[in-house]
């Protein structure tokens, strides 16, 4: 699929609001969730439940027959797994990660599954400071139909001449 990049003033909310829709973007390129990046993260958090990290017991007790990787790990991916979308933004200081409108873990990601994203953007409003734009990105494992994940990522574009304090 060809995807044409639309450069947008991100200051232009009447222009970037027309790139809102209900449907999703391309996929992006696939990951494998490996068992040594759910054992890394296990260690950096310190959530070592048995159904992340203990591969013996997961193929008996789990019922998904194998260890699953951690929520949050997912959301760590998602830069990573940077979704394509049809719109660049133009002239902003600095991007900031905003928070979330909503996250929601839907269904598990056994070890050694492949995860791919895509995107659509839901939402775009002025702010005091920039332009406020909400994304959903659905993560997806081994293609399925079901997300494993919904996010809305709230990016924060501060205008150029504007300041990141508050």
């Amino acid at each position: 699929m060809n995807l044409t990049i639309h450069e947008v003033d991100v200051r232009d909310v009447e222009t970037l609001t027309r790139f809102v829709s209900p449907e999703f973007g391309p996929w992006s390129q696939p990951v494998t969730v490996t068992q040594e990046m759910i054992d890394c993260f296990a260690d950096l958090t310190g959530d070592r439940q048995w159904i992340h990290v203990n591969v013996e017991r997961a193929k008996r007790e789990s019922p998904y027959g194998a260890t699953i990787a951690h929520g949050f790990l997912l959301l760590a991916l998602l830069p990573t797994l940077s979704a394509p979308r049809d719109w660049q933004p133009m002239h902003y200081s600095s991007a900031a990660n905003y928070g979330s409108a909503g996250l929601r873990f839907l269904a598990p990601v056994p070890a050694g599954s492949q995860l791919r994203a895509r995107q659509r953007l839901r939402q775009v409003e002025r702010h005091r400071r920039g332009t406020l734009v909400t994304s959903e990105v659905a993560l997806h494992a081994n293609n399925s139909d079901k997300p494993s994940l919904l996010y809305d990522l709230q990016v924060l574009y501060l205008h150029s001449g504007t300041s990141g304090q508050s």
